[in-house]
């Protein structure tokens, strides 16, 4: 079964629609939504994990409905060896995937959760915070 995380950018004549419970009903998908945001234009983008053995078949679906799809063939790495922990990533963080483990105040980054947003790469002093390319 395939599972992957994509980006969805629509417009303002896909905003509307009923996407999601399509991918669901229709193609018997698992759909996570990680991040979603519409501008006052009705403009918007959205990350999902999406699961099933109709993932192909999904894809074909959104690309039809004029809907840009990225794939997420890059994830953030915590470069254990030269964190800090002083936690400047944590606060930049917006989905949680790192924050500190108390009572030892170290940064502890949980891949599962990152969205990819790379705030955390850009807020880093020491670096230890890297994008990677599969």
């Amino acid at each position: 079964m395939v599972s992957r995380k994509i980006i969805l950018r629509f417009g303002e004549e896909t905003s509307g629609k009923p996407i999601i419970y399509h991918l669901v009903k229709d193609f018997d998908l698992i759909v996570n939504i990680i991040k979603a945001r519409i501008n006052p234009a009705k403009e918007g983008t959205m990350v999902l994990e999406i699961t099933g053995k109709n993932y192909d078949r999904g894809i074909a679906f959104l690309n039809e409905q004029n809907i840009k799809v990225q794939m997420l063939d890059e994830h953030v790495v915590h470069n254990k060896e030269s964190c800090t922990s002083c936690g400047v990533c944590t606060t930049a963080c917006p989905t949680g995937a790192l924050y500190l483990k108390r009572p030892e105040m170290q940064v502890v980054f949980d891949s599962s959760k990152c969205i990819v947003c790379q705030q955390c790469v850009k807020v880093c002093p020491v670096k230890a915070m890297e994008v990677c390319f599969d």
